[in-house]
């Protein structure tokens, strides 16, 4: 890469994310019967920590968390933060979905790509940051969205059929109905803001964009050289802490 291409590539990487926190957590009861799901502890932290701990490690200064569940809670919690920076999009009377919670969001967020994090998240990293892999790789010339993936049949928690086939350029296709993908979507992604012109303004899921994007031909994923755990039921925290304390160990 030469300098002007380097020039280039720094100018085009994300430093901003959208942490999507505002969801019900119905799957995580009775553990969200009065904690909102990002404040539920995996070995004594709060899951949304763990997020914000990479973003602020991968040199993201500012995140957009948007708060509905319990939100004076997280409120709270988010405002013992020292970094990075934390904007709160209030979603109290509303229920955006995943889509819809990022576009109410993008007033406080940057004209260009930006991270979108949920805020359950939860990965070892390998012999790099992902998020830094992903900010180094982000290409706007051909991507639309850059999604993190992990290996379907080896993330601890995961029981699934996987989400994405990948060709050797690291272009994605949806896996058929009819066989198991090796990839799944881990919940982390680069994306453009001008994705969202045309889409509704009430809830939607971030699926309609891969959708358009996979049409376009300018889906990509990059996978995860480390582990992804799918923390999503109070048995799954034990099972993430015990793969935690062998990585350790």
């Amino acid at each position: 890469m030469n300098t002007e291409q380097q020039q280039a590539a720094g100018a085009n990487k994300p430093s901003a994310a959208m942490v999507l926190a505002a969801g019900l957590g119905k799957r995580m009861r009775p553990l969200t019967d009065t904690t909102p799901k990002p404040l539920v502890p995996v070995r004594g932290r709060a899951l949304i920590d763990y997020v914000l701990d990479k973003a602020a490690e991968s040199g993201i200064g500012q995140c957009v968390v948007n708060v509905h569940y319990l939100a004076d809670k997280l409120e709270a919690h988010l405002a013992s933060r020292q970094s990075p920076s934390i904007t709160i999009s209030d979603e109290r009377g509303l229920l955006l979905e995943t889509g819809g919670g990022v576009k109410h969001a993008l007033p406080a967020l940057p004209d260009d790509a930006f991270f979108v994090l949920n805020s359950d998240s939860f990965w070892i990293e390998g012999a790099r940051p992902l998020l830094t892999r992903m900010a180094e790789a982000w290409d706007p010339e051909r991507m639309d969205m850059l999604l993190a993936l992990a290996n379907s049949a080896t993330s601890t928690g995961y029981a699934g059929n996987g989400d994405f086939l990948m060709d050797p350029e690291g272009r994605l296709s949806r896996r058929p109905e009819s066989i198991v993908a090796p990839f799944v979507y881990m919940g982390v992604c680069i994306l453009k803001p001008e994705l969202f012109d045309g889409t509704p303004d009430d809830a939607f899921s971030l699926n309609v964009l891969f959708d358009s994007a996979i049409e376009a031909e300018r889906l990509f994923g990059i996978r995860l050289d480390g582990l992804w755990m799918h923390v999503g039921t109070p048995d799954a925290i034990a099972e993430a802490e015990a793969v935690i304390e062998d990585s350790i160990s």
